[in-house]
């Protein structure tokens, strides 16, 4: 697994910066507005009927390949997108990319039969939140979509797996100087536990503003774009235990 600077702890490199991703669960107004990308109409259409009967959510459209995702994300500017990763004319990692760098408020959760960390790392590194399984439950779903709109990770308990092993192994290098102060620190072992940035402001006793600033500051220096990077990168600093980055990357905030 490559590294690149203090980032690429976790083997994910520089993209594009999301400062929206608090991961607080804010009350909102309208449903969630989801676009499912697949290139299988049956799976479409399945999940279409099922979301239909989930309240606060609604789907907005359908894609059946990457290219006609991202025209549809900038046409219909979903909250989320459910993307597949094997398409015809653009693969669903390349569509993650493309939404990330124009629509940077597009929480991504990946909808996929694979398992192999060849897709799972790039689809991370391509600014994916989530990463589920069409084996999963609807439940599942419906919780993994309300959870990547919130900001907050939401992988298959199997993806997390072999995250969690991958991660634990040591790379062979030494580690490059941490950048982050100490409270820093605190805030993402908070973070790498789940928590939403209210509580961790209540358990150090500061500001709920004041943890967003130090969440952005943690994203920025470390050239990550999400939470779920952010557990990766505690998990292999040793600031995160296995135990705090397996609640964070298995299930996310309740």
């Amino acid at each position: 697994m490559s590294e690149q600077g203090d980032g690429a702890q976790v083997g994910i490199p520089t993209h594009i910066l999301r400062a929206s991703q608090s991961g607080e669960d804010t009350p909102h107004a309208r449903p969630i507005r989801v676009l499912i990308a697949d290139d299988h109409a049956i799976v479409r259409k399945g999940i279409r009927a099922l979301l239909a009967t989930e309240k606060g959510i609604e789907v907005v459209g359908e894609a059946e390949d990457g290219a006609e995702a991202l025209v549809q994300a900038r046409q219909l500017r979903p909250d989320v997108v459910l993307m597949d990763l094997v398409m015809p004319v653009m693969n669903g990692v390349d569509a993650i990319r493309q939404i990330g760098e124009q629509l940077p408020d597009v929480r991504i959760l990946v909808l996929t039969s694979f398992t192999g960390l060849d897709k799972i790392f790039p689809a991370i590194k391509a600014g994916a939140l989530g990463y589920l399984l069409k084996d999963s439950t609807p439940e599942e779903l419906v919780r993994a979509i309300r959870q990547v709109y919130r900001g907050n990770a939401s992988l298959h308990p199997a993806v997390a797996r072999k995250l969690l092993q991958e991660l634990s192994e040591p790379s062979g290098k030494a580690p490059a100087e941490d950048p982050l102060t100490d409270r820093e620190k605190e805030v993402l072992r908070l973070v790498a536990q789940g928590r939403h940035n209210q509580e961790i402001a209540d358990l150090l006793a500061i500001s709920e503003a004041t943890v967003r600033t130090h969440v952005s500051h943690i994203l920025t220096k470390l050239e990550l774009s999400s939470r779920t990077q952010a557990a990766l990168y505690a998990l292999r600093r040793g600031i995160a235990s296995l135990e705090d980055a397996d609640a964070q990357l298995r299930f996310g905030p309740a």
